[in-house]
């Protein structure tokens, strides 16, 4: 029996280093393909200009999102701003609204006062569920009218797999998104630069340094070209993250939903890198072959100059940039022509793929030749040898 004890014991080093071995060599394998184990429940990346999905995995279930509900809060305030009706230094007064507030808070009371601006900061950067009461009760009069105003936004923003009913991210079986919808908010919110600095603050403070914030979203520190936007947590939702990035003129979306703590930001640095490495955005060009004018039949003029009507950016593979462009355009038009007149349509091709159409459209107008138009023509002509 001790016998057998020391025969066995004896192999202990060899065993140890064979796990130390295969340790290293799972590091190495997940290193050089930069796979790693994935159970995000959801994800999707997209292109912020032209709102291009570059990658998903069921990107439109709908499923629990936790405080990243806080966002759309955020954006119904920015709005405010942008009319006029406020400015970050709009005072606003707390009421009742906020007794009894759970979970984060920055301990508002009813009666007190506070600027945008810092229920802002409270909101973004302290994740702070009585500065949400207080914004919402301010843009609607009241939480219920918020939550009406909250679905009818997500509706005009095309959130179609979304439905709002308390601003705060309350656990709630009744509401719910998708890693898409809530990327358009992201979207959305890119456009107001007045909120970058709370979108890229770790820390900050309130009522001088009495209330201190700490942003759960730590890729504001470890992700070059951060730009916004929030890291969520409960119990229902799992772990959260909705980030976005920009390098090289390029900004690129990202929401993780029913992750674990540390795959959320491990999952969406690996979709931001692959993004940047892997797409491009370029605008359409033409050569002038494809913009030769087209003749007009019956008209004053013999041709009209035309061009494309909102050329927009599209997003290529990096190592596929080259686009094909099909035009469709009549060989000749009748005469009245109008400036701005749809005559064709011209199409932006990756490979087979369609990427892009738009409309063909007259620079000019080119009216209808008339005997009177034409005898005082050639009167004109004739005065002129």
């Amino acid at each position: 029996m001790k016998r057998r004890i020391a025969f066995t014991l004896s192999f202990l080093p060899i065993l140890f280093i064979i796990f130390i071995i295969t340790a290293i060599l799972k590091t190495v394998v997940y290193a050089e393909s930069e796979e790693m184990p994935e159970t995000s429940s959801s994800y999707v990346l997209i292109e912020c200009e032209t709102g291009t999905v570059l990658n998903g995995k069921n990107e439109n279930e709908k499923l629990p999102v936790g405080t990243l509900v806080k966002l759309m809060t955020v954006l119904l305030t920015a709005e405010k701003i942008e009319d006029g009706t406020w400015t970050m230094d709009t005072v606003l007064t707390a009421t009742d609204c906020v007794t009894g507030i759970k979970g984060a808070v920055i301990w508002l009371v009813s009666g007190e006062t506070m600027t945008v601006r810092d229920l802002l900061k409270g909101v973004i950067i302290g994740n702070a569920n009585d500065a949400v009461a207080v914004l919402a009760e301010n843009v609607s009069g009241s939480q219920e009218a918020f939550v009406m105003d909250m679905n009818a936004r997500a509706f005009d923003l095309g959130m179609k797999n979304t439905v709002f009913t308390n601003p705060q991210g309350y656990d709630d079986p009744a509401q719910f998104s998708t890693a898409y919808d809530i990327s358009l908010i992201c979207r959305k919110l890119y456009s107001y630069d007045f909120l970058n600095e709370f979108f890229n603050t770790w820390r900050d403070f309130l009522r001088g340094e009495d209330t201190e914030l700490v942003s759960e979203n730590t890729l504001i520190r470890t992700y070059d070209g951060h730009i916004g936007w929030k890291a969520s947590h409960t119990e229902a939702s799992g772990w959260c993250v909705a980030e976005g990035a920009e390098r090289n003129g390029m900004i690129c979306i990202t929401v993780v939903l029913g992750s674990t703590e540390d795959e959320r930001f491990q999952l969406c640095k690996k979709l931001l890198s692959k993004g940047f490495s892997s797409y491009k955005v370029t605008l359409p060009s033409f050569s002038t072959e494809f913009l030769k004018p087209v003749s007009v039949h019956g008209g004053v003029d013999r041709a009209v100059c035309i061009t494309a009507n909102n050329l927009i950016g599209l997003v290529v593979p990096k190592n596929n940039p080259e686009l094909k462009t099909v035009m469709v355009l009549p060989n000749y038009i009748n005469a009245p022509v109008s400036k701005g007149r749809k005559i064709g349509i011209v199409a932006f091709y990756q490979g087979d793929t369609l990427l892009y159409e738009t409309e063909i459209i007259t620079t000019d107008e080119v009216e209808e030749m008339t005997l009177q138009i034409a005898f005082k023509k050639m009167i004109d002509k004739m005065l002129k040898i």
